[in-house]
Protein backbone atom coordinates (compact mmCIF):
# COMPACT_ATOMS: atom_id res chain seq x y z
CA UNK A 1 0.00 0.00 0.00
CA UNK A 2 2.80 2.37 0.86
CA UNK A 3 4.51 1.61 -2.48
CA UNK A 4 1.30 2.32 -4.50
CA UNK A 5 0.79 5.59 -2.80
CA UNK A 6 4.34 6.57 -3.50
CA UNK A 7 3.80 6.11 -7.35
CA UNK A 8 0.96 8.66 -7.56
CA UNK A 9 1.93 12.15 -8.72
CA UNK A 10 2.35 14.47 -5.91
CA UNK A 11 -0.36 17.13 -5.73
CA UNK A 12 0.89 20.66 -5.96
CA UNK A 13 -0.09 22.40 -2.90
CA UNK A 14 -1.77 25.74 -3.37
CA UNK A 15 -0.12 28.19 -1.09
CA UNK A 16 -2.48 29.38 1.52
CA UNK A 17 -1.73 32.97 0.67
CA UNK A 18 -2.68 32.49 -3.02
CA UNK A 19 -5.90 30.69 -2.12
CA UNK A 20 -6.80 33.39 0.25
CA UNK A 21 -6.06 36.06 -2.35
CA UNK A 22 -8.34 34.39 -4.94
CA UNK A 23 -11.16 34.35 -2.46
CA UNK A 24 -10.67 37.93 -1.39
CA UNK A 25 -13.13 40.56 -2.74
CA UNK A 26 -10.55 41.99 -5.16
CA UNK A 27 -9.69 38.54 -6.50
CA UNK A 28 -13.32 37.71 -7.11
CA UNK A 29 -13.74 41.00 -8.97
CA UNK A 30 -10.73 40.32 -11.21
CA UNK A 31 -12.02 36.84 -12.10
CA UNK A 32 -15.43 38.26 -12.89
CA UNK A 33 -13.91 40.94 -15.10
CA UNK A 34 -11.88 38.36 -17.08
CA UNK A 35 -14.97 36.20 -17.58
CA UNK A 36 -17.10 39.18 -18.62
CA UNK A 37 -14.37 40.40 -20.99
CA UNK A 38 -14.22 37.02 -22.78
CA UNK A 39 -18.00 36.83 -23.13
CA UNK A 40 -18.17 40.44 -24.33
CA UNK A 41 -15.54 39.76 -26.99
CA UNK A 42 -17.41 36.67 -28.16
CA UNK A 43 -20.66 38.66 -28.29
CA UNK A 44 -19.05 41.40 -30.39
CA UNK A 45 -17.57 38.92 -32.86
CA UNK A 46 -20.86 37.03 -33.25
CA UNK A 47 -22.85 40.25 -33.54
CA UNK A 48 -20.49 41.61 -36.20
CA UNK A 49 -20.73 38.40 -38.21
CA UNK A 50 -24.52 38.42 -38.01
CA UNK A 51 -24.61 42.07 -39.06
CA UNK A 52 -22.52 41.40 -42.17
CA UNK A 53 -24.61 38.35 -42.99
CA UNK A 54 -27.84 40.32 -42.65
CA UNK A 55 -26.58 43.20 -44.80
CA UNK A 56 -25.33 40.81 -47.48
CA UNK A 57 -28.56 38.84 -47.38
CA UNK A 58 -30.63 42.02 -47.79
CA UNK A 59 -28.62 43.12 -50.84
CA UNK A 60 -28.46 39.89 -52.76
CA UNK A 61 -29.27 36.34 -51.72
CA UNK A 62 -28.35 33.59 -54.17
CA UNK A 63 -30.43 30.44 -53.96
CA UNK A 64 -30.80 27.22 -55.86
CA UNK A 65 -34.20 28.29 -57.23
CA UNK A 66 -33.41 29.39 -60.78
CA UNK A 67 -35.90 31.67 -62.61
CA UNK A 68 -36.07 31.91 -66.41
CA UNK A 69 -37.68 34.27 -68.95
CA UNK A 70 -40.79 33.66 -71.02
CA UNK A 71 -40.41 33.79 -74.79
CA UNK A 72 -41.54 37.04 -76.36
CA UNK A 73 -40.69 39.23 -73.38
CA UNK A 74 -40.09 42.81 -74.61
CA UNK A 75 -40.38 46.55 -73.91
CA UNK A 76 -42.18 49.32 -75.77
CA UNK A 77 -40.69 52.31 -77.65
CA UNK A 78 -42.10 54.96 -79.95
CA UNK A 79 -40.70 56.95 -82.87
CA UNK A 80 -40.96 60.73 -83.07
CA UNK A 81 -43.38 62.66 -85.26
CA UNK A 82 -41.86 64.38 -88.32
CA UNK A 83 -42.70 68.06 -88.86
CA UNK A 84 -41.75 70.34 -91.75
CA UNK A 85 -39.05 73.00 -91.54
CA UNK A 86 -39.78 76.72 -91.83
CA UNK A 87 -37.42 79.06 -93.70
CA UNK A 88 -37.87 82.78 -93.05
CA UNK A 89 -36.21 85.97 -94.31
CA UNK A 90 -34.19 87.85 -91.64
CA UNK A 91 -32.19 91.09 -91.65
CA UNK A 92 -29.31 90.02 -89.42
CA UNK A 93 -26.57 89.48 -90.31
CA UNK A 94 -26.91 92.01 -93.11
CA UNK A 95 -26.14 90.86 -96.64
CA UNK A 96 -22.56 91.72 -97.57
CA UNK A 97 -23.03 91.31 -101.33
CA UNK A 98 -25.82 93.66 -102.40
CA UNK A 99 -27.87 93.49 -105.58
CA UNK A 100 -27.55 95.71 -108.64
CA UNK A 101 -28.88 95.34 -112.23
CA UNK A 102 -27.27 92.33 -113.83
CA UNK A 103 -25.57 91.25 -110.57
CA UNK A 104 -26.01 88.72 -107.79
CA UNK A 105 -26.38 89.26 -104.04
CA UNK A 106 -26.61 87.46 -100.72
CA UNK A 107 -29.78 86.09 -99.15
CA UNK A 108 -30.08 85.75 -95.37
CA UNK A 109 -32.59 83.29 -93.89
CA UNK A 110 -33.33 81.37 -90.72
CA UNK A 111 -34.20 77.66 -90.84
CA UNK A 112 -36.40 76.60 -87.93
CA UNK A 113 -36.56 72.92 -86.94
CA UNK A 114 -39.55 72.01 -84.73
CA UNK A 115 -38.56 68.34 -84.55
CA UNK A 116 -37.14 66.61 -81.47
CA UNK A 117 -34.14 65.47 -83.52
CA UNK A 118 -31.55 67.19 -85.74
CA UNK A 119 -32.41 67.74 -89.40
CA UNK A 120 -29.81 68.02 -92.18
CA UNK A 121 -30.63 70.05 -95.31
CA UNK A 122 -28.68 69.13 -98.46
CA UNK A 123 -30.55 70.94 -101.24
CA UNK A 124 -33.31 73.45 -101.99
CA UNK A 125 -36.04 73.45 -104.62
CA UNK A 126 -36.58 76.81 -106.40
CA UNK A 127 -39.61 78.41 -108.02
CA UNK A 128 -39.39 79.47 -111.66
CA UNK A 129 -37.19 82.30 -112.89
CA UNK A 130 -40.40 84.25 -113.59
CA UNK A 131 -41.36 84.25 -109.91
CA UNK A 132 -40.18 87.60 -108.50
CA UNK A 133 -39.35 88.99 -105.07
CA UNK A 134 -41.32 91.70 -103.32
CA UNK A 135 -39.48 94.92 -102.48
CA UNK A 136 -39.83 96.68 -99.09
CA UNK A 137 -38.79 100.04 -97.72
CA UNK A 138 -37.03 98.66 -94.60
CA UNK A 139 -35.41 95.44 -93.40
CA UNK A 140 -38.53 94.74 -91.32
CA UNK A 141 -40.23 93.78 -94.60
CA UNK A 142 -43.54 95.32 -93.59
CA UNK A 143 -44.09 98.21 -96.07
CA UNK A 144 -43.77 97.46 -99.76
CA UNK A 145 -41.66 99.64 -102.04
CA UNK A 146 -43.87 101.41 -104.58
CA UNK A 147 -42.96 100.39 -108.11
CA UNK A 148 -40.77 97.49 -106.92
CA UNK A 149 -42.99 94.56 -106.09
CA UNK A 150 -43.39 91.08 -107.55
CA UNK A 151 -46.09 92.15 -110.00
CA UNK A 152 -44.22 95.24 -111.30
CA UNK A 153 -42.08 93.08 -111.74
CA UNK A 154 -39.11 93.68 -109.46
CA UNK A 155 -36.98 91.41 -111.65
CA UNK A 156 -35.29 90.00 -108.53
CA UNK A 157 -35.22 86.19 -108.57
CA UNK A 158 -33.40 83.23 -107.05
CA UNK A 159 -30.07 82.71 -108.76
CA UNK A 160 -29.87 79.55 -110.91
CA UNK A 161 -33.66 79.19 -111.00
CA UNK A 162 -35.03 77.88 -114.29
CA UNK A 163 -38.24 77.90 -116.27
CA UNK A 164 -39.33 74.78 -114.37
CA UNK A 165 -40.79 75.08 -110.88
CA UNK A 166 -39.16 72.86 -108.26
CA UNK A 167 -35.69 72.63 -109.81
CA UNK A 168 -33.27 71.06 -107.31
CA UNK A 169 -30.05 72.85 -106.30
CA UNK A 170 -27.54 71.12 -104.03
CA UNK A 171 -25.90 73.10 -101.24
CA UNK A 172 -22.12 73.38 -101.21
CA UNK A 173 -22.15 72.18 -97.59
CA UNK A 174 -25.01 70.31 -95.84
CA UNK A 175 -26.66 72.32 -93.07
CA UNK A 176 -27.72 70.56 -89.85
CA UNK A 177 -30.28 72.31 -87.67
CA UNK A 178 -30.36 71.26 -84.02
CA UNK A 179 -33.39 69.55 -82.50
CA UNK A 180 -36.07 72.14 -81.65
CA UNK A 181 -33.62 74.80 -82.82
CA UNK A 182 -32.92 77.25 -85.60
CA UNK A 183 -30.00 78.18 -87.81
CA UNK A 184 -29.36 81.49 -89.56
CA UNK A 185 -27.62 81.14 -92.92
CA UNK A 186 -26.25 83.56 -95.49
CA UNK A 187 -26.62 82.07 -98.97
CA UNK A 188 -23.84 83.81 -100.88
CA UNK A 189 -24.80 85.29 -104.26
CA UNK A 190 -27.99 83.23 -104.46
CA UNK A 191 -30.23 86.17 -105.39
CA UNK A 192 -30.13 87.71 -108.84
CA UNK A 193 -31.32 91.07 -110.26
CA UNK A 194 -31.88 91.30 -114.00
CA UNK A 195 -30.84 94.30 -116.08
CA UNK A 196 -34.53 95.15 -116.58
CA UNK A 197 -35.18 95.90 -112.89
CA UNK A 198 -37.06 99.22 -112.35
CA UNK A 199 -35.30 102.29 -110.97
CA UNK A 200 -37.74 102.16 -108.05
CA UNK A 201 -35.90 99.07 -106.78
CA UNK A 202 -32.87 101.14 -105.73
CA UNK A 203 -32.08 100.97 -101.99
CA UNK A 204 -34.74 98.32 -101.43
CA UNK A 205 -34.99 95.23 -99.21
CA UNK A 206 -36.30 92.07 -100.86
CA UNK A 207 -38.25 89.10 -99.61
CA UNK A 208 -37.30 86.34 -102.04
CA UNK A 209 -40.15 84.12 -103.28
CA UNK A 210 -40.93 81.01 -101.26
CA UNK A 211 -38.86 77.93 -101.90
CA UNK A 212 -40.90 75.05 -103.27
CA UNK A 213 -39.15 72.40 -101.16
CA UNK A 214 -35.96 71.12 -99.58
CA UNK A 215 -34.01 67.88 -99.52
CA UNK A 216 -33.61 67.10 -95.83
CA UNK A 217 -33.26 64.10 -93.54
CA UNK A 218 -33.77 63.66 -89.82
CA UNK A 219 -31.43 61.75 -87.56
CA UNK A 220 -28.30 61.91 -85.44
CA UNK A 221 -25.91 64.61 -86.70
CA UNK A 222 -23.74 67.42 -85.32
CA UNK A 223 -25.59 70.76 -85.62
CA UNK A 224 -24.02 73.42 -87.84
CA UNK A 225 -22.65 76.38 -85.89
CA UNK A 226 -24.53 79.56 -86.69
CA UNK A 227 -24.59 82.01 -88.22
CA UNK A 228 -23.47 79.91 -91.17
CA UNK A 229 -22.46 80.70 -94.75
CA UNK A 230 -23.46 78.42 -97.61
CA UNK A 231 -24.58 78.48 -101.23
CA UNK A 232 -25.69 76.55 -104.25
CA UNK A 233 -23.61 77.22 -107.33
CA UNK A 234 -25.69 75.68 -110.08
Amino acid sequence: MSASRSNRPARTAVPAAAAAASLSPSGVIRRARRLFSRKSLLFRVVSGFLGVALVGGGTYAATNWLVGLNAGSAGEGQSATVSNLTISAVASPAASNQLYPGGNGDVVATIANPNSFPVTVTAVDLPTNATYANGYTTSALTTTQTGCIASTPSDVIWNFSTGTSGSVHTLTTPLTVAASGSLTVTFTNDASMTVATPAACENTYFSLPSLTGVAATGGVATPTTGPATDAWTS
